[in-house]
């Protein structure tokens, strides 16, 4: 029997704040929360916020709160929007009997000196500059940026201070925060999960989208020349879109297990989280760390998105609203998904899963917020145009559904699932989407298929939004309040709905209600992805078929100790006290630190890994 992966451990950094133990899911129905949750989840706000409330929980800072966290005005935090630095491009045409002059450092002439200047020494390091004919020069000016929303980390969250991030790319400092977050919330020492498996049956896939595109990365690499500016020598190395990875192995984890990344535009996350599960059910991994960061609130990014026409501008908002383009529209519901829409609302973001296969999890009495049936990845076939969908996700969201009523049944499905949409807030991605989920409904025989839709309050993280889905997908099972789509006031008349049910209102079912949910994946160029979750429930009475009532009674033993260590971590970090995990230039090793003994290969630290595993081709010669 195939080996199940099972999550036993999430965290990250989204605009709703810290993902492990709900907390961010919290923000996006605290509405609907019991009081004491409710207040619970401000507390974890305003620790991550350095808001201070020592003096009480008022009001104001609940309005604070509210102001600074989900969508909102860019921040200056991040850049002005109504003064963007850049340089206009200019032709000069001095008269023939007025030429232009200037004075200039002579180590700051160009290599290549124009045919039009003529050049005198003024002293040994001035030369004065004579203009004589046309002139092509850069002028210093600003512009103010059309796209003024975003799904931004909560103001006053700054991951560069909370370790030795050495200007490091944002990606990456959102990374060590967010995976050291999903790690410790697992609440089993890594030390001991490290000595009951084979140092290469540990995995790490994570990485960026678009990768490090912030000036620290590849963004200043590629524009330093231009600027007048040197390159360092960290940028083009910290801009790999795989850096995620290569920091959890190298700084949170000292992992030799496999690692990478795989890419697929705003699928990216569904894509690393289908090697996770391959690696698990073929046993080849017992664990692995699964995510993704992605930092792109940059002008030059928004610039590019807005340039494909993708992005909600403030003049649309503003016709939605029926205001005049000199009014401010309401930045917190720029993102209105499967409603009237004008673009997507860029966002920032950093999730990551820990995953067990269901035996480790049951000897090591870890926690399980659920399981991961399978993921499904499925391109468009021939296209009118890169950007425009086609038919893969059909083909992906009903592999999903055919994969899960398998393990729980049609009625389970019919009655007992949810789908967490990639609800864009698009035009395009409310008309085509909601075709998809509507048809696939209609053939399982779903008559009123819940939907979510979670970039209505987070914005749109590219690489990580499967990420943001999951994360609310496991407060959904913990809760039992489905996020409505509280952005829109209405369904938009386009959009294929007779069997899906879209709500503006928060949807409350019963413990236990819910077995499935699907995570859909639309990437640009045609990257389709979806997964298939099993609810906690749902993995508890698959451990007692597969493994015994007696070793399911034993591992929830097991897990006491552990659950109470997952607590602990939460209420350090709620006090403000537990600090990101980054080991820099701890016990690094080198060759001097390996020896081959008798087909094991053996690592100073490690247990030894075992060279000849069996071939599935021994018998083909």
């Amino acid at each position: 029997m195939s080996r199940l992966p099972v999550i036993v451990g999430f965290g990250g950094i989204n605009a709703a704040g810290r993902s492990s133990f709900h907390h961010g899911y919290r923000r996006l129905v605290i509405d609907a929360l019991p009081e004491a949750q409710a207040e619970s989840t401000w507390h974890a706000l305003a620790q991550v916020m350095n808001i201070d409330v020592s003096g009480g929980l008022t009001p104001d800072i609940m309005s604070q709160i509210r102001a600074n966290t989900l969508i909102r005005r860019i921040g200056a935090d991040h850049f002005d929007t109504e003064n963007i630095p850049w340089n206009r491009r200019v032709n000069l045409r001095p008269e023939p009997e007025r030429p232009i002059f200037f004075d200039l450092r002579t180590k700051h002439l160009p290599t290549q000196i124009p045919d039009s200047w003529e050049i005198s020494h003024m002293d040994d390091r001035t030369v004065r500059v004579v203009v004589h004919g046309a002139c092509e020069m850069l002028l210093p000016d600003s512009l103010v940026c059309d796209v003024k929303a975003a799904g931004q980390l909560p103001t006053g969250f700054d991951p560069k201070v909370l370790y030795q991030s050495r200007n490091h790319p944002r990606g990456i400092q959102m990374t060590v925060y967010g995976a050291s977050d999903a790690l410790q919330s697992v609440g089993i020492d890594w030390e001991h999960v490290r000595k009951n498996v084979s140092p290469d049956q540990i995995s790490v896939y994570a990485g960026s989208a678009m990768s490090q595109l912030d000036h620290a990365g590849n963004g200043g690499m590629m524009s330093s020349r231009a600027l007048g500016k040197r390159v360092t020598s960290k940028q083009c190395a910290l801009g790999f879109a795989e850096m995620p990875a290569d920091f959890i192995n190298a700084y949170v984890l000292g992992s030799i297990g496999m690692t990478g990344t795989s890419m697929g535009a705003c699928a990216s996350f569904l894509y690393n989280l289908r090697l996770a599960v391959n690696d698990i059910r073929s046993g080849k991994s017992r664990v692995v760390v699964v995510g993704n960061s992605e930092a792109p609130i940059t002008p030059e990014i928004i610039e590019g998105y807005a340039a494909m026409g993708a992005l909600a501008t403030v003049k649309e908002l503003c016709e939605l609203e029926g205001k005049s383009e000199f009014e401010e529209p309401d930045f917190q519901r720029a993102c209105r998904p499967f409603s009237a829409n004008c673009g997507f609302t860029i966002a920032e973001s950093a999730q990551f899963l820990v995953l067990f296969d269901d035996e480790l999890a049951m000897q090591l009495g870890a926690s399980i917020h659920g399981a991961v049936d399978d993921v499904f990845v499925n391109a468009d076939g021939h296209k009118k145009s890169i950007s425009a969908p086609g038919i893969g996700n059909y083909i992906t969201v009903a592999k999903a559904l055919a994969s899960a009523q398998q393990i729980v049944g049609e009625r389970s499905i019919q009655q007992r699932s949810f789908v967490q949409a990639h609800g864009t807030g698009t035009p395009q991605n409310r008309v085509t989407e909601s075709h998809v989920l509507n048809e696939c409904a209609k053939a399982f025989g779903i008559e009123r298929w819940p939907l979510a839709a979670v970039k209505c309050f987070l914005g749109h993280s590219i690489g990580v939004a499967g990420g943001d889905q999951i994360s609310s997908t496991l407060g959904v099972w913990a809760h039992g309040i489905l996020p409505g789509i509280r952005t829109i006031d209405h369904v938009a008349d386009d959009v294929h709905d007779s069997n899906l049910l879209i709500s503006s209102k928060h949807g409350e079912f019963a413990k236990d209600a819910l077995d499935v949910a699907i995570i859909n994946a639309k990437g640009f160029g045609g990257n389709n992805a979806s997964a298939s979750l099993l609810a906690p429930h749902v993995v508890d009475a698959m451990l007692e078929k597969k493994h015994g009532k007696k070793a399911v009674a034993q591992w929830r033993s097991r897990n006491e100790p552990v659950a109470a260590a997952a607590d602990a971590y939460d209420r350090r970090a709620l006090a403000g006290d537990a600090e990101p995990i980054y080991k820099f230039n701890h016990n690094v090793l080198s060759g001097d630190n390996i020896r081959f003994e008798g087909g094991q290969l053996n690592i100073e630290g490690y247990d030894a890994i075992e060279l000849f595993g069996e071939s599935a081709y021994k018998d083909m010669l």
